[in-house]
């Protein structure tokens, strides 16, 4: 028989449901719950187990049972939300929230996806910081402009501890990335590629953990670069792009600004999609398409930048 179960999480609970069972029980988010309920789960043998992402809260869990050799996926709020409501239940709490999640592990089967290692997660995490280092130093510089006396001494003071702070990220980051061969070696094969720096590179490393592994197709769709149908009777609406990992994108955005200039491939690309009467953000979706198909094959198969390949 298939077994089914969502795990509802909370910073300290883990509420969880088995279908077709119809078992529940709660357990602590902790590494004492954790003990308690694998040997449980894997008594079972589940077909799928499935957690909402919660912020972090749902880190632990996930990765002690994909390492415990569990399929998990972890799944999008909204999804399971939506799936709540067409199935008409509007009710929630922890316990009813851990039958939905079974209900929609064994309904729609989300595919289990890779889960960042240790190592990704300490990239996460610095690069996270770097990003609110950063937001930091765009709003004390901002202020700088409006500042008098000493006021501005204090600012002036502030941007420059944070400069110093966001160097040390920096080379908290390389130092991360070094004490990995297996990432150093990835990040060597993305690097190669004009217009992707470092930030764009740590946080493909980081955030996903799928590229290299999934068709194009998948991967533009994990992203949220692949344009979605709005058509509707004979309605034909325009394709547009939504969902996926947000920092993902933001570093795909960029290194395309600077492939358009010093990328012959994607510079040759946009300019045929401009030429065609394509607006500028189309035509740099759509070089942010293509840029990640590509890094996507050269992390499959283990290849350098080569423009007559790509």
């Amino acid at each position: 028989m298939d077994h089914f179960v969502g795990i509802d999480v909370s910073k300290a609970t883990l509420d969880v449901a088995v279908l077709p069972d119809g078992e529940s029980w709660t357990v602590a988010n902790d590494d004492h719950g954790l003990t308690e309920l694998l040997p449980r789960l894997g008594a079972l043998a589940p077909t799928l187990v499935v957690l909402e992402a919660t912020g972090g809260f749902e880190l632990l869990a996930a990765l002690t049972l994909a390492n415990a050799g569990l399929p998990v996926a972890v799944v999008n709020p909204r999804q399971v939300r939506d799936f709540a409501k067409a199935m008409g239940r509007l009710a929630k709490t922890d316990a009813l929230d851990a039958g939905i999640l079974a209900l929609f592990a064994q309904r729609i089967r989300p595919e289990p996806r890779p889960l960042p290692d240790e190592a990704a997660l300490l990239l996460e995490g610095l690069l996270t910081r770097r990003r609110q280092i950063v937001d930091m130093l765009t709003a004390e510089k901002n202020r700088l402009g409006f500042a008098r006396g000493p006021i501005k001494r204090d600012i002036t003071r502030h941007i420059r501890w944070l400069e110093k702070r966001l160097a040390e990220v920096d080379g908290d980051l390389q130092d991360a990335v070094t004490a990995s061969p297996l990432y150093q070696a990835k990040a060597e094969l993305l690097r190669s590629v004009p217009g992707v720096g470092q930030v764009t590179t740590l946080t493909l490393l980081a955030t996903l953990p799928e590229l290299g592994q999934l068709s194009r197709h998948q991967i533009a769709a994990l992203v949220g670069v692949a344009p979605m149908n709005r058509d509707s009777g004979t309605m034909r609406g325009k394709r547009m792009v939504w969902g996926g990992r947000a920092p993902v994108r933001a570093v795909l955005y960029m290194a395309v600004l600077v492939g358009i200039k010093h990328n012959p491939i994607l510079r040759a690309f946009y300019e045929r999609l401009r030429a065609a009467g394509k607006p500028f953000k189309v035509a740099a979706t759509a070089c942010m398409r293509k840029l990640l198909t590509i890094l996507n094959a050269m992390l499959h198969q283990n290849r350098k930048w080569d423009p007559q390949h790509a």
